[in-house]
């Protein structure tokens, strides 16, 4: 049977994952941001949480991490570069290492950026990538711990996934980076058409994800530092796509 996926809100705008596996019965939590939501979330759906998936260390994705595993003792699995970060990981991970869980191998994807040691996790099978704070719908996250040399191999590591697969990232940042993206790439079809897609979603209280690969490969100026119309936008012909994605990710920061 098909990964059931169950996603919710959390901390405000943080986005949630519980994926459940109907034949072993397996739940996976992606990131814990706070226990009242995810309990919540398990109560609805009625599944048992069996094992939890941490992407970084940051607070809003690890705060939940101690209760939880308290009250349902599920197996933990997290970033070896971020291992002095995170109390109670089980087992440590990094790039390239595969886990078995949901009656499938998910790999691991070290995606250095946001954090040093961030991971996403990708289950090829079903074709989910869980990015949490590397990969927003149309941004990424801020750069506090590497540069964009770094951030930039770490979208090339996503871009190479197949375009159809869906992406689950970790915060409700759509529209606001949907009005930023197209200051920087202001002939971009796609992304305008995306804009007022996802201005409806948001104003109708609807979730905006997941997304895609492709689609992302699409509007996502992260994804398009090559592209010549949003290079010629931006006075930089002749950058390389590092310099491109250093000054797109700074002007985000000032928008």
């Amino acid at each position: 049977m098909a990964l059931e996926i169950e996603q919710f809100m959390a901390r405000g705008d943080n986005f949630c994952v519980l994926v459940h596996d109907p034949d072993s019965h397996s739940t996976v939590l992606i990131d814990a941001p706070r226990e009242e939501e995810i309990l919540a979330a398990l109560d609805r759906t009625g599944w048992n949480l069996t094992h939890i998936l941490i992407t970084h260390h940051h607070g809003d994705h690890v705060e939940a991490l101690k209760p939880l595993k308290h009250r349902f003792t599920p197996k933990v699995f997290g970033p070896k570069g971020e291992a002095d970060k995170i109390d109670g990981l089980d087992e440590l991970v990094g790039d390239g290492d595969t886990i078995s869980i949901c009656n499938q191998t998910v790999e691991v994807i070290e995606t250095p950026g946001h954090t040093a040691g961030h991971v996403c996790y990708y289950f090829p099978k079903s074709g989910l990538l869980f990015a949490a704070d590397t990969l927003f719908a149309m941004g990424c996250g801020r750069l506090f711990e590497k540069g964009p040399a770094e951030m930039q191999k770490s979208f090339d590591k996503l871009a190479a996934l197949p375009d159809e697969t869906q992406v689950y990232c970790g915060h409700e940042y759509t529209l606001a980076n949907a009005k930023f993206a197209v200051t920087v790439d202001p002939d971009n079809e796609a992304l305008r058409e995306r804009l007022t897609v996802v201005d409806v979603q948001r104003q109708a209280g609807e979730m905006t994800l997941p997304t895609t690969i492709g689609l992302e490969k699409q509007t996502n100026p992260y994804f398009r530092t090559s592209d010549a119309s949003l290079k010629a936008a931006l006075g930089m012909e002749n950058a390389s796509p590092t310099e491109v994605f250093a000054e797109i990710r700074g002007r985000k920061d000032r928008f």
